[in-house]
């Protein structure tokens, strides 16, 4: 069957991999990706200067520090940085998250140093 009448299992593509931090893409749409990562512990303060963000909760929980605030997400729950806003996921227990951004953006955004990765295709 084409992969466009499959639909994307996101439970089954999370279980296909443990790295942290790794953001894989499980579906384009338009010149935007869908990813889903796996987090725990403190990322990296960053700023996404031509973009927003959107962090989608599917278990654990997100806490998204901005420098005058905190989001926290729980399992459904979204929540859009918006471009420009420096900010710092933080996971304290293992989180499963979906994210979608325009393709080629940087999960490290302006930060840039050795957490910075590409998406990797999950096929």
């Amino acid at each position: 069957m084409p992969r466009s009448v499959v639909p994307v299992n996101l439970a089954d593509n999370l279980a296909r991999f443990s790295e942290l931090w790794s953001q894989k893409r499980v579906a384009v749409l338009n010149d935007y990706e869908v990813k889903v990562a796996k987090l725990k512990g403190e990322f990296v303060w960053h700023t996404h200067e031509d973009t927003d963000e959107l962090f989608l909760v599917i278990s654990g929980r997100l806490r998204i520090q901005v420098r005058d605030a905190e989001v926290v997400l729980e399992p459904g729950e979204l929540f859009v940085v918006p471009r420009g806003v420096e900010h710092c996921p933080v996971a304290d227990e293992e989180t499963a998250i979906l994210l979608f951004e325009p393709t080629g953006t940087l999960n490290t955004g302006d930060a840039g140093g050795p957490m910075t990765k590409p998406a990797e295709v999950l096929d």
